[in-house]
């Protein structure tokens, strides 16, 4: 069996499965947040009753990430629902966005967004959060409701999106039915070139395949490249499966996963037990690609879908608006010391925005020191308007207000979120070119898209 099947195999209590099988799976994670929140805690009343408890409360976590630094009431509001029904349910793993467990939230537009507005439990966006949080085990089951829940595979785990509709009823029995997915296999082999980051991988990858290539499929990446990939890649590669339509990413489990799983599990003090899996030596793929790592270049997805791939050298005559960094995708550390490391010393041309994902990526940022500077003090001397707000941002446009968005029809933006289809961030009529946080910057330098390499 694949990693895929032996962990819905093991979820399923079979011995065995195989792709098309019908499964009901036990889930060892529900999460969900304040787009998605409300209406999987609406349908969970509606079905098992107004005083209904959640099947388990320590496997349920409620991350509000998504419309939360906005003026606008009604997103205000959902944060309020989700933390009405944590308090009745007594949930622990609610990342609520302010200290007080009874009160309401309420954005102060007054002080502006480059200065924190939240409270000591908020843990930013979701997706980054989960893993810092010790959410994230290897074996283990997870749903979440937002597509890209699937970057979770990057530990070892069956990480896939639903709907509100499934959400809810996983919140009242803790179960599934599931089908499973057919997989394909991406073998990984040499080591990424200086200026070459995961997210060209993943964009190779989808440009290969197409933004539906691997619809309701699992995407396995394996073979000795892996062990070049630093868990904050693997999170880049695992969390865009869902832009080739994929229904997971999975990796194998290997030092480098215990090793972070390990760290935040104790920090944190979830459950700290796990059951990796491996591969059996009889794998089945319907799809079977190698991609020599050291032959990537930096590439970029034009508008208007992730498949669009050209490489950035091709592109030069592309001119730009503005640039993006942030998002579950490009707003890990790693994801900004490269993208200081281009921009040190140098300003922007375009307006550039920075949204680190979670609190403690804001942390890192302001503490560590590149010479007599911080990275943060890097990137502001730069130009780049740096918030202090972790979260969604401008990744998926939002309420008017919204840090980033692209208010403006016909505005083009380099950008390292993960999705780039019409209207993604902000006006209909915008366009999105997604890139690694290395081209971003080189092109945030010139105006115009950049391969990072000419930028030394």
């Amino acid at each position: 069996m694949t990693l895929t099947e032996k962990i819905l195999a093991r979820a399923a209590g079979k011995p065995r499965v195989q792709a098309g099988d019908n499964i009901w799976v036990s889930a060892d994670v529900l999460m969900t947040h304040d787009v998605c929140g409300p209406g999987t805690i609406g349908v969970f009343h509606r079905e098992f009753g107004k005083t209904a408890k959640v099947w388990d409360r320590q496997k349920v976590v409620i991350i509000p990430d998504h419309y939360i630094f906005t003026a606008d009431s009604k997103s205000n509001r959902n944060v309020d629902i989700l933390r009405e029904f944590s308090r009745e349910q007594g949930l622990p793993y609610f990342y609520d966005v302010i200290d007080d467990p009874n009160g309401n939230w309420v954005y102060d537009a007054a002080k502006g967004n480059l200065r924190r507005q939240y409270g000591s439990r908020y843990a930013g966006v979701c997706h980054a959060a989960l893993p810092a949080k010790g959410h994230t085990r290897p074996g283990e089951i997870l749903f979440g409701t937002d597509s890209h829940t699937c970057m979770a595979g990057a530990f070892n785990q069956f990480a896939t999106g639903i709907g509100n509709t499934d959400a809810g009823f996983v919140m009242g029995t803790g179960k599934l039915l599931i089908k499973v997915p057919e997989t394909m296999r991406f073998r990984l082999e040499g080591k990424l070139q200086p200026g070459v980051m995961a997210k060209d991988l993943i964009l190779h990858v989808i440009g290969e395949i197409g933004f539906d290539g691997a619809t309701y499929r699992a995407m396995q990446f394996d073979g000795p490249g892996v062990t070049s990939l630093s868990m904050d890649d693997r999170m880049t590669v695992a969390n865009m499966a869902i832009e080739a339509g994929g229904k997971n990413a999975i990796f194998p489990f290997d030092a480098r996963t215990a090793e972070y799983v390990d760290a935040r599990v104790q920090l944190n003090g979830t459950k700290s037990h796990y059951e990796p899996v491996e591969a059996d030596t009889d794998q089945s793929f319907v799809y079977d690609m190698v991609v020599d790592l050291s032959k990537l270049e930096p590439t970029v997805a034009c508008h208007p879908d992730p498949g669009q791939r050209k490489k950035a050298r091709e592109m030069g005559n592309m001119k730009l608006d503005r640039a993006y960094l942030g998002s579950c995708t490009g707003g890990k550390t790693s994801d900004f010391v490269e993208f200081a490391r281009v921009l040190r010393g140098k300003k922007v041309v375009i307006d550039t925005f920075g949204v680190p994902a979670t609190p403690d990526i804001v942390r890192d940022l302001q503490t560590t020191y590149w010479g007599d500077k911080t990275i943060w003090d890097v990137l502001v001397d730069a130009g780049v308007r740096m918030t202090e707000n972790a979260g969604c941002a401008a990744c998926l446009g939002g309420p008017v207000d919204t840090f980033g968005r692209m208010n403006q029809p016909g505005l083009k933006c380099i950008s390292a979120t993960n999705r780039n289809f019409p209207g993604r961030m902000g006006d209909k009529e915008s366009q999105v070119f997604l890139a690694s946080p290395a081209t971003v910057a080189a092109s945030a330098l010139t105006g115009h898209v950049t391969d990072p390499r000419d930028c030394r």
